[in-house]
């Protein structure tokens, strides 16, 4: 698999909004001929974790599983592995390019790349209550919905990379 076929989320802790992210976008992949990998990291997160008990119940609500989850740190290996990595906030994708210059062209916040949003941050629900927690996931949808549509015009689907 080259690495123009996988797509990696990245927060903070990989335990709230990038594995609600990679998870989500894992379900929309099922409608498509898209065979993207999907992953997720975070940038300061401790290996082995679970996902917050908010981003699981969250998920089961959208009829997604994702107690299996376990946390990871994001490594230059797995940077390197990505053909696109979105990140949560602006700090993220600052954070990632101050240590990775040379995945400037492959970084981006997950709005960015959406095209849509004037804040560049998708907001941290950590210790705000399911109510947060479903919004953020709300949020994720309508802008990964927006990511996906861009690499399906990209070509970046079913074989047809960059033609």
């Amino acid at each position: 698999m080259s690495k123009n076929e996988h797509l990696m989320f990245v927060c903070t802790g990989n335990t709230c909004r990038s594995p609600m992210a990679e998870a989500i976008f894992k379900q929309l992949l099922q409608e498509t001929d898209c065979t993207w990998t999907v992953s997720s990291a975070g940038t300061h997160a401790v290996e082995g974790g679970v996902a917050a008990w908010e981003a699981r119940e969250t998920m089961v609500g959208l009829g997604i599983d994702i107690v299996e989850h376990r946390s990871r740190q994001l490594s230059e290996e797995m940077l390197k592995k990505a053909g696109v990595v979105l990140t949560m906030t602006g700090a993220h994708k600052q954070l990632i390019l101050s240590e990775f210059p040379d995945a400037a062209d492959r970084v981006f916040t997950v709005k960015e790349f959406s095209g849509i949003g004037r804040n560049p941050d998708i907001g941290d629900p950590f210790g705000q209550g399911i109510k947060i927690y479903r919004e953020v996931a709300q949020e994720l949808q309508k802008h990964l919905t927006l990511v996906l549509e861009k690499l399906r015009e990209g070509q970046y689907c079913n074989g047809n990379r960059g033609k």
